[in-house]
């Protein structure tokens, strides 16, 4: 009975087998982006281990296969790996897509490491983690100053903001992981909020050639972007430690990243920044110290079909503006000028007292994209932004602590954009934004608010296109249209509406009328077009050509609309006009570039037209009840802004290598016939560096030389002195000498273990402790710029 049983146990098995084994599956291989079939992509076959080839037309058969899973993974030259299983229970056919664009491929994998520009015809620049290090101690804005043609317009040493070829504040757009950035940017004295700690690359853009972020960047465009993400399993970081004798400061940061190979990703970062009073050669600069917080979140998960991220960052930064700054009127000011050394010099402290700022920044962001095969990708994105804003004057009384200025902006924004790169020789973006903003000026400081309350509304829609002919020709163009209104509540002195002739123009706008002031509600719309034409042509392996034309326009900020008062921490009354219209930029750009082996040269020539240029300037002296102070008033002309910029690395050995960047820039008022003011001097740097295998061992030397400005407005005016007596003349126009700075920088890297390393960095600014003062520092009128400055920074990379 027992062998009777087995046979028949046997023969169903052979019979289950001989129904089930003769399964085909026939898979067909094809584009992700354009459905064109990927020949020779090598397919293997788990369940067997073995491998089949794809034809001509991306097919495959296999044959024989039982019922159950059939997992298969697919290779191909240029293209990411991918895994598919399929259950298999019939006859079956499947189209399999692949991604087959390499630079889509590099947002993932783990060369990531390559820089992806954000443009193909604009004057574009790339600052990587490396040079970015050097300046974890220090502030976005004097690392941007690595790119020729950047500069920067101070307040002392910790307020540092961004200039592109004589551009900065409401001119620039500054973006933080796709996020641009609202962060009240009008005032100079406004600093930037973004951590350079947080970044993982930088982009400088000049000019208005990149319409996808906003149409009102006349200046250019700043992209700090995060670590990119690793399909990989891996966990790393870093923890940089430095200190600095100039200040005697000290700061602390450290970043981690955790990622998978299914595409999750974390990343969290923290620094801790610590600075006393700076120092010149000769004196302490008192009140002069700062204080840094920040933090940031990122996580979520990347495919190269679909995604998500969170972001959060958060800011805080309080910086002590120098005590001798702090002017009771303008005999103050005289007697500044007038001095050698400032009016007030105490021993170093790490207190920040009055004059002071103190801002916080927080960011948070929701991101989620989709690819679609045979059409692209498209993204959507929400942020939120609450900047919150304390300016701190000396003050007496029950007000001493209290703040002068108090601002809340916030900030909403919702945008979406469709690439469509389907077609190999195009690539099509589109996309729309929508933003509500709030600044809330609380009116319980005690002083006049300087900026209103108002809401803002913006709008946008944009369109560009990139379209390589061949393989050396790509061409691009886009075009872009802004909505902005902005609905504020004001009030205003009687006097002053009726001084400024607002009585006869805007007698509408008034809502209330208390006797001797005035509530009035001014309602702006906006309409802004612009566009953006160029080309990159690549000659052969060493020659390349990029010209860029791009029509840009950008309203009035608030800043320049509603500014009516004494602004504390400038010690000036500034006086915005509700008569301003948007400036309107035609800007034209051509860049050479060689690249070999041993040379680079990049040169950059700019010229710029701009119809009713914005900007402010002394016009006279207004007396208060603190006495009398300069009036800086908002005005518009025509103006022309022409340049050029120039980078060169020459490697002299293989050890030896000898870069320069220059910068010129000229600006004109035409309406006028005088200089633009504020615009930066001729410069140059030049640096020879030394490397060698051992250790990864460097050392630079560098010479940074600013001519005197010889071109600028004559805003000089004449003042009586009642204390003596006599009418004097007040000089806050002429520039100061020309400088010389030698700076030094060295590094070495010591291997820990297989997977850690500890880079050790020394620098020296200033190496000669040189007496010197910048025109485009707002305190030069009350100081010395910084002396000598030895800084040791631990980096240790795990």
């Amino acid at each position: 009975m027992k062998p009777i049983i087995i046979g028949l146990v046997m023969a169903i098995s052979c019979f289950s087998y001989s129904q089930n084994c003769n399964y085909t599956f026939l898979g067909e291989l094809k584009d992700f982006h354009d459905g064109t079939p990927i020949e020779s992509a090598t397919i293997y076959i788990k369940e067997s281990d073995t491998y089949l080839i794809s034809d001509f037309d991306g097919k495959f058969k296999i044959e024989n296969l039982c019922a159950g899973t059939l997992t298969l993974t697919i290779s191909h030259a240029n293209c990411e790996t991918k895994t598919v299983s399929f259950e298999i229970n019939s006859d079956t056919f499947k189209t399999i897509l692949i991604e087959h664009h390499i630079e889509e491929l590099m947002e993932v994998s783990v060369i990531a490491h390559v820089d992806k520009k954000e443009t193909k015809t604009a004057q574009e620049t790339v600052l990587k983690e490396h040079t970015l290090k050097k300046y974890s101690a220090l502030s976005i804005g004097d690392a941007l100053k690595e790119v020729a043609g950047v500069s920067s317009i101070n307040t002392g040493s910790s307020i540092v903001k961004p200039m592109i070829n004589g551009m900065h504040s409401s001119r620039l757009i500054m973006l933080n992981n796709n996020v641009r950035l609202q962060d009240q940017d009008w005032g100079i004295e406004h600093a930037p909020n973004i951590d350079v700690n947080a970044a993982s690359q930088i982009s400088v853009i000049k000019g208005a050639g990149a319409l996808a972020y906003g149409g009102d960047a006349i200046g250019g465009v700043v992209v700090v972007n995060p670590d990119r993400v690793f399909l990989k399993d891996t966990l790393f970081g870093k923890t940089t430690l430095s200190g600095q004798s100039n200040g005697r400061g000290y700061s602390a940061n450290t970043k981690l990243n955790k990622y998978t190979k299914k595409g999750w990703f974390a990343s969290v970062q923290g620094s801790l920044k610590q600075n006393g009073d700076f120092e010149t050669p000769d004196y302490v600069l008192t009140n002069t110290g700062s204080n840094s917080k920040g933090f940031t979140f990122r996580g979520g998960k990347q495919n190269f079909e679909s995604g998500f991220e969170v972001f959060y960052s958060y800011l805080n930064n309080e910086i002590g503006i120098l005590k001798a700054s702090h002017i009771g009127n303008i005999e103050d000011l005289v007697s500044a000028i007038n001095s050698l050394e400032p009016l007030v010099i105490e021993d170093f402290s790490y207190d920040i007292n009055a004059p002071k700022q103190d801002v916080t920044h927080q960011l948070a962001k929701a991101m989620y994209y989709k690819r679609f095969n045979n059409f692209g990708k498209v993204n959507l994105q929400y942020d939120y932004q609450n900047n919150q804003r304390l300016e701190y004057d000396i003050r007496v009384g029950d007000d001493r602590d209290k703040a002068a200025l108090d601002l809340k902006l916030q900030t909403h924004t919702l945008s979406s954009d469709i690439v469509l790169d389907a077609l190999s020789d195009y690539k099509l973006k589109f996309g729309i934004m929508g933003r509500y903003q709030n600044n809330f000026a609380n009116p319980d400081t005690g002083v006049r608010r300087l900026i209103p309350d108002y809401d803002k509304f913006d709008f946008g829609i944009y369109a560009t296109t990139e379209h390589s002919l061949n393989s050396k020709m790509t061409l691009d163009f886009g075009l872009r249209y802004d909505f902005n209104r902005i609905d504020a509540k004001k009030f205003y002195f009687t006097s002053r509406w009726e001084e400024r002739g607002y009585d006869e123009d805007f007698s509408d706008l008034i809502i209330d009328d208390l006797g001797t002031q005035l509530l009035v509600n001014p309602v702006f719309d906006y309409h802004n077009f612009s566009t953006s034409a160029g080309f990159n042509y690549q000659l052969n392996e060493h020659h390349s050509f990029i010209g860029n034309y791009s029509l840009s326009s950008r309203p009035p900020n608030p800043s320049e609309l509603f500014s009516d008062g004494l602004h504390h921490s400038a010690a000036r009354i500034e006086l915005g006009d509700l008569r301003l219209t948007k400036e309107t930029s035609n800007r034209v750009s051509a860049s050479y570039i060689y690249n070999s082996k041993q040379f680079n040269l990049t040169t950059e020539a700019f010229y710029n037209h701009i119809n009713d240029y914005m900007y402010i300037e002394p016009t006279g002296i207004e007396q208060t009840i603190r006495g009398a102070f300069p009036v800086w008033q908002y005005l518009q002309t025509n103006a022309e802004l022409y340049g050029i910029d120039l980078s060169v690395n020459y490697t002299i050995n293989e050890h030896f290598n000898f870069s320069n960047k220059t910068s010129y820039t000229v600006g004109n008022d035409i309406e006028n016939d005088r200089s633009l003011i504020n615009i930066p001097a001729f410069n140059t740097r030049n640096s020879i560096t030394y490397t060698n295998d051992w250790k990864q061992f460097s050392a630079s030397l560098t010479s940074d030389w600013t001519f005197e400005q010889t071109k600028y407005p004559d805003n000089n005016f004449e003042t009586y002195i009642a204390s003596t007596n006599e009418t004097v003349l007040v000089d806050i126009s002429t520039p100061p000498s020309a400088y010389q700075l030698l700076n030094f920088y060295s590094e070495v890297t010591l291997e820990t273990s297989d997977k850690t390393n500890l880079n050790i960095a020394l620098s020296v600014n200033n190496l000669l402790d040189t007496n010197y003062r910048a025109y485009l520092n707002r305190l030069r009128y009350f100081a010395d710029d910084m002396g000598r400055n030895i800084m040791l920074q631990l980096q240790y990379n795990y």
